[in-house]
């Protein structure tokens, strides 16, 4: 090493440590003071001393924990126990206690949507995909019925809605068969409650599949002939279909813009808790599973969550806890809302009030 480096390096600041760290130099302080290292500094007042080294001062001394004085918190008007405590401490999580449980859930409702469809502008029922898709949502199913439980299983009056409940019971019996478990799972039955939203025709009402092969019979002879005034239902289902094949999401026209000839979407809730309400009162304590449409089951999510959380997917489904204290616990898509549930005979009856003019029987079964 050359002079010029000898003084270069002397020149450089030194970053070499010379003090012993802070843990170390304490124990250094120990032994110097003629104690043993690992012996603890007894603070002049015990009782001001962090608990934890209280209860390792106990331990040392050979004084039972159990037996050391109560911490002031324990029995506090809050609720705190020892086994509250212990959950910061453990992974584990400490169920509650019966004074600070929630509401009991006495009946849960699945309810979910259809399996891919060969199309909607027919009665078609499900594609080989559809049908795999629901069996594989009743096999999931299964993986959360006790042993013993009974599954009541319903469906809205359509060919893809019937299948997609057989499909998913199915799935129930092929899992509740792999888990070794037994519960008693109904046949699919349909309900009148849980149809899609309905449209009017001259025909009466029609489910808005069903109406589409009207509208096209009529649309084509006011195409053909060019002549006459279209009615208003027909330009309304025009409309919505029309939509449907641009491309767009004819559900969100439905659910936003008034049509007069379409079922109101708060009707559609309504009739959806109508049949929430008499399922259990027919079966209670009963797990439902109920295979329907996208358009009830969104208008339903919304009225829960008050935005519009999207279209559900096939099979996807929204899920409903009952209380034992009237109210309801509603899930879908990672978000849950406690809702009151509705009194419906105390809900007003709209068509009522329109100064004495009766509407025909069958809309007012529809839309009341």
């Amino acid at each position: 090493m050359t002079a010029t480096d000898s003084r270069e390096q002397a020149a450089l600041p030194r970053t070499e440590r010379v003090d012993a760290p802070a843990y170390l130099q304490r124990y250094l302080d120990r032994e110097a003071r003629g104690g043993k290292p690992h012996e603890v500094q007894e603070p002049s007042d015990s009782s001001t001393a962090p608990l934890y080294l209280r209860r390792f001062r106990d331990r040392r001394s050979g004084v039972n924990p159990l037996e050391a004085p109560v911490p002031a918190w324990e029995g506090h008007e809050l609720g705190v126990t020892e086994a509250r405590a212990q959950i910061t401490k453990s992974k584990e999580i400490i169920p509650p206690t019966k004074d600070d449980a929630g509401p009991g859930v006495v009946t849960q409702i699945h309810i979910i949507r259809h399996g891919e469809t060969q199309g909607y502008s027919t009665e078609s029922g499900l594609t080989p995909l559809g049908s795999w898709q629901v069996h594989r949502r009743g096999f999931d199913i299964s993986k959360g019925i006790r042993e013993g439980e009974s599954v009541h299983l319903a469906c809205a009056d359509t060919n893809r809605a019937r299948q997609t409940g057989e499909g998913i019971r199915k799935g129930l019996l092929d899992g509740l068969t792999l888990w070794g478990k037994q519960a008693q799972i109904s046949e699919v039955e349909a309900m009148e409650e849980f149809r899609n939203f309905q449209v009017w025709t001259p025909e009466g009402l029609r489910d808005v599949t069903g109406a589409f092969r009207l509208y096209k019979k009529e649309m084509e002879k006011y195409e053909r002939l060019g002549s006459g005034k279209r009615p208003a239902w027909l330009v309304e289902i025009d409309r919505f279909w029309r939509t449907q094949q641009g491309g767009a999401d004819p559900i969100t026209l439905w659910t936003q813009i008034p049509m007069l000839n379409f079922e109101p979407p708060s009707a559609t809730v309504r009739r959806f808790w109508a049949g929430i309400l008499r399922i259990r009162q027919e079966h209670p304590g009963d797990r439902i599973i109920v295979g329907t449409h996208s358009g009830p089951i969104r208008v339903f999510a919304i009225s829960a969550f008050g935005y519009d959380p999207g279209e559900p997917y096939n099979t996807e489904e929204v899920i409903v806890r009952l209380t034992d204290e009237g109210t309801a616990f509603i899930a879908y898509r990672n978000r849950v809302q406690e809702v009151q549930v509705p009194d419906l005979d105390l809900l007003p009856d709209w068509w009522e009030g329109l100064s004495g003019r009766a509407l025909p029987t069958s809309l007012r079964e529809g839309v009341s």
